[in-house]
């Protein structure tokens, strides 16, 4: 039997309005500098409510730099004497995104990042728990929704076995599902991963993919950066980034969409229906 449909179901997260149709996340002239080099430049970005969006594109196509700059989390430091800098207008949910009170925000928006490190002598159990500081008040204890959602989050990643074990002690797939975990327990409406599927094994990958789609369907949205095209276009949109430029936005089973994708990979891979799905061949 697949676990993984047994446990209780994904943590709730707030209802999507249907009407008004306010995008999730917008991004407008969005110019993103690092060390001075222009890192990534979209003119215009428009992401969906209620719905799975996939960023993906060749290696250092600017996917990572575009969520971390969408999330505002690039950080304000120099490099050879020159500061990062984001500009172009970002809104979360039809309002300016540094408007946001931090905590507001954090309840919003939960982050996945990638090779995320700091609390190796933490506990599992403990650092799925760290999504649940926006609902917690200044050293708060965690109460019994707190620790509900981190129970329902571990065991909907199937990680809630080894919740006494230490982040350091456990694998790569060990410790991107705790991760996975940590960002469900926020039961935030919108989630933001980069490279979600890393360490993660075919049947895990599988198991994400059917989180994702559970989240889409109670009304959350999910924008992930993906390598992993065979998933990807499984989303419903697809924006493709080639070498720092948003050159596409559309449907993932639209053929402009496959024709994007194919020019973005130098046309080395084709798109072909197999068995009522999308997936890439390498040329």
């Amino acid at each position: 039997m697949n676990t993984a449909r047994a446990v209780p179901a994904v943590p709730a997260v707030p209802a999507v309005p249907a009407a008004p149709a306010i995008p999730a996340l917008t991004a407008r002239a969005l110019r993103v500098h690092i060390g001075g080099r222009e890192i990534v430049r979209a003119e215009a970005l428009s992401l969906r409510a209620g719905a799975w969006t996939a960023i993906t594109g060749p290696n250092g196509a600017g996917k990572t730099t575009l969520l971390k700059a969408l999330a505002s989390l690039l950080p304000d430091q120099s490099s050879g004497g020159l500061r990062n800098q984001v500009e172009g207008e970002i809104q979360l949910d039809g309002r300016a995104i540094e408007r946001w009170p931090a905590r507001a925000r954090a309840r919003r928006l939960a982050w996945l990042g990638q090779n995320e490190s700091g609390a190796e002598d933490l506990c599992a159990r403990d650092v799925v728990m760290l999504g649940r500081l926006p609902h917690q008040g200044w050293l708060g204890a965690p109460s019994a929704a707190d620790r509900s959602a981190v129970e329902c989050a571990m065991r909907r990643t199937q990680s809630w076995d080894w919740r006494e074990r230490t982040l350091g002690s456990l694998s790569g797939g060990e410790r991107q599902r705790v991760l996975l975990a940590r960002a469900l327990a926020v039961q935030a409406p919108l989630l933001l991963m980069d490279e979600p599927l890393t360490s993660l094994d075919a049947p895990h990958q599988a198991d994400w993919l059917h989180t994702v789609r559970e989240l889409v369907a109670a009304g959350a949205t999910v924008v992930s950066v993906l390598h992993e095209l065979n998933v990807a276009l499984q989303a419903d949109e697809i924006v493709v980034l080639h070498e720092g430029r948003l050159t596409h936005h559309g449907p993932g089973g639209d053929a402009r969409t496959h024709a994007a994708l194919c020019e973005a990979f130098a046309q080395r891979i084709d798109i072909r229906a197999l068995d009522g799905q999308w997936v890439v061949l390498l040329r």
